[in-house]
């Protein structure tokens, strides 16, 4: 079998108005985990967000980016993931106290809600919101299409942080406008008799052959997945210069310098005193 790698696969039916798209991360995902240690559970639901995320992102017509949030009350009070249109992705997690062990999305966030926003490079900021009333996230995200795009969707999630190469994968499949009917309910139950093993650890087209071998399909070429943060100095020095130099040079005359961490990438940012000067005398930067 050959192990996956960051690779998404878009695909079409020749027979009926539904698409499909399968995503495998393995080292995007990896990344994600090597910013903090997670506790086990919220490993997995990290895992499934991105992989998620990753599907979604690729529904988008238009160059732009998307942000999919959890938020809850429950001891998982934050679980949020960016991506864009290239297929770069970043995600991070919060929690507080013991986490139970679980799967269950309700669970672990308590009373919340799905936030999927989207942001063209071109145009206007969308944003769709549904409430966690599912007890998994591919039932919210159904409940989110169902809601807001009002598009027949199901999505399938699997991740598994304890292999030695931690791993995730997913499936959607999606009604397109006109869709006959019973189309698209024979496709999904084909599509649901995947297993999480399969899914984890077969190429993309062994897979979409065991499950589609009597229907046409017409595979599009992969699109790499990556991990990107956008953090930089130079982000965190535009942020000292909206603190001022009065406020940023008193931190580091009473703590010896000034730290600045990216939750993301676990990437760590020092200024020091003479950091200051040079920033706060450099001539304006003319755009």
């Amino acid at each position: 079998m050959t192990q996956p790698i960051d690779t998404l696969h878009r695909y079409l039916f020749d027979n009926y108005e539904v698409r499909g798209e399968l995503v495998q991360l393995q080292q995007s995902y990896q990344q994600v985990l090597a910013s903090q240690h997670y506790p086990a559970p919220v490993q997995r639901l990290l895992g499934e967000l991105l992989t998620a995320t990753s599907l979604l992102t690729a529904t988008l017509k238009f160059e732009g980016h998307i942000n999919v949030q959890l938020q809850g009350d429950g001891p998982v009070s934050l679980v949020v993931v960016n991506g864009d249109n290239a297929q770069q992705l970043r995600g991070i997690a919060r929690w507080e106290g013991d986490i139970p062990d679980t799967d269950n999305l309700a669970e672990l966030m308590g009373k919340g809600y799905l936030a999927i926003t989207i942001t063209p490079n071109d145009g206007e900021r969308y944003q769709g919101i549904v409430e966690l009333g599912q007890d998994s996230l591919s039932k919210s995200i159904e409940s989110y299409f169902a809601q807001s795009e009002q598009l027949k969707t199901r999505i399938w999630l699997f991740t598994d942080p304890q292999l030695e190469q931690p791993q995730c994968a997913g499936i959607l499949l999606q009604a397109l406008p006109n869709v006959q009917e019973g189309d698209f309910e024979h496709l999904e139950a084909l599509t649901h008799t995947i297993k999480a093993q399969e899914l984890l650890s077969l190429e993309a087209h062994e897979i979409l052959y065991r499950l589609y071998h009597q229907d046409s399909v017409r595979v599009f070429d992969p699109q790499p997945v990556s991990f990107l943060c956008s953090c930089s100095r130079e982000k965190c020095e535009q942020a000292l210069l909206q603190l001022g130099e009065a406020e940023a040079t008193d931190v580091v005359t009473e703590e010896g310098k000034i730290e600045m961490n990216c939750d993301y990438c676990g990437q760590h940012y020092h200024f020091n005193l003479a950091d200051l000067q040079t920033l706060f005398k450099a001539p304006p930067t003319i755009h």
